[in-house]
């Protein structure tokens, strides 16, 4: 009595499809479906953003050098 026969789990599936219908059940299972490929999505966009933030940041630290370089010679230049 502990688990459910085939039979049983046959009989909830047509109550549920008598309640819902095919249709609705249809309409749910490619809005979970189109659901789970847009968080599949979102993540590869996330790590990708991720890259992306990595890589600006070290473009930033070289400009800051180069910026720092930049006001170096500026100063040379306003005192001599």
């Amino acid at each position: 009595m502990g688990s459910f026969s085939i039979w049983h789990w046959l009989i909830v599936l047509l109550i549920v499809m008598m309640v819902f219908g095919t249709k609705k059940l249809k309409n749910m299972g490619s809005d979970l479906g189109s659901a789970v490929k847009g968080f599949k999505d979102g993540m590869r966009d996330a790590s990708a953003d991720d890259t992306s933030a990595d890589t600006s940041k070290q473009l930033a630290g070289d400009a800051a050098t180069k910026k720092e370089t930049i006001d170096v010679q500026a100063k040379e230049k306003s005192s001599s």
